[in-house]
């Protein structure tokens, strides 16, 4: 197989994983709509007695997924559309991130939660919450958020051998994204990738921003900027010395996400380079971001607040054009 799409290689990843160790157990049915829904459900089929399939309650499914880790499984809790993980950040927050440490090493929870996230199309505000600004102000827990098929099938995997509780965010617009098919190996956390190479000025931008990014760098190549773009993969653990490493490169960072500008990820992205690496920018930070405004229902107004290619070139171009 050559080529997969992201849902396909997520599935994948869960399946080989349950194959090689029987304490995965999976909770709830991820990516069971649309074309991998077979492929969800070959899961349930092969382990029968590992998979389970309960009546939505996001708060009780997080809550057995916590405790089934502390008594040593390494459940997999699918809590669906990232919105209703509200419900249940209290085991999440609370419960699983905090086992560890209010034990005093006594406890682990390997637990792994997933959700889809991001501006869906057309899905109004409950249904298009960015969740990953919340969650990073949630010490104890390991963000992950692939942006590609490989990424997916490698994050999953390490994520379920890890002994912390993680989170998987995938957008929704990244199910159906296809690309090279992984090579079957887990990536390590907290290294980040350089998806495109470049002199000028560094995007810095996660999970379906990444693919933005990639489309503003060729728009801004046909102009002669050639732009490196720099995918985290983690925020949770952060490869802050990849991305001090770009900007060093580039004297110049633009920093690309869908969550709301005041206290998103874009803001606290900005904050560590500014923080560590003021020295080598020679342009201020800018940031593309949602507005802080609810996420509208109409698909005219959604696409006028959700960060394009565009929109990230020409915050490129502004920083190239600065002058002290």
């Amino acid at each position: 197989m050559n080529d997969v799409s992201y849902a396909e290689a997520f599935l994948m990843a869960l399946s080989d994983a349950m194959e090689q160790d029987r304490r995965v157990t999976l909770i709830g049915r991820p990516f069971s709509l649309g074309p991998t829904r077979e492929l969800a459900n070959r899961i349930r089929d092969r382990f029968p007695d590992r998979v389970l399939n309960p009546p939505t309650s996001e708060p009780g499914n997080a809550a057995v997924g916590a405790g089934a880790a502390m008594a040593g499984l390494r459940p997999f809790v699918d809590l669906g559309t990232g919105a209703f993980s509200f419900l249940a950040f209290s085991q999440i927050v609370n419960e699983a991130s905090l086992a560890h440490y209010m034990s005093g090493g006594r406890l682990t929870a390997p637990v792994v939660y997933h959700v889809s996230h991001g501006v869906r199309g057309a899905g109004a505000p409950q249904h298009s919450h960015d969740m990953h600004a919340y969650l990073w102000n949630t010490p104890g827990l390991q963000i992950l958020m692939p942006s590609t098929p490989a990424d997916a099938y490698g994050l999953v995997r390490t994520a379920l051998a890890s002994p912390n509780p993680s989170m998987i965010l995938s957008h929704f617009k990244q199910w159906a994204v296809r690309g090279p098919a992984p090579d079957g190996n887990p990536i390590p956390l907290g290294r980040a990738a350089i998806r495109r190479a470049g002199r000028d000025a560094t995007i810095l931008a996660v999970s379906l921003m990444v693919d933005v990014a990639m489309e503003a760098a060729t728009l801004l190549a046909a102009e002669g900027i050639e732009a490196e773009v720099l995918d985290p993969r983690t925020l949770t653990p952060l490869d802050e010395e990849a991305i001090l490493a770009s900007v060093a490169r580039t004297g110049r960072l633009v920093v690309v996400d869908e969550s709301p500008l005041h206290g998103g990820v874009a803001s606290g992205l900005a904050g560590m380079v500014a923080d560590r690496g003021f020295a080598s920018l020679r342009a201020p930070i800018r940031r593309v971001a949602r507005p802080d405004t609810p996420v509208p229902g109409s698909a005219a107004m959604e696409a006028f607040l959700v960060p394009d290619a565009a929109r990230v070139a020409m915050a490129v171009r502004e920083t190239i054009a600065f002058k002290r």
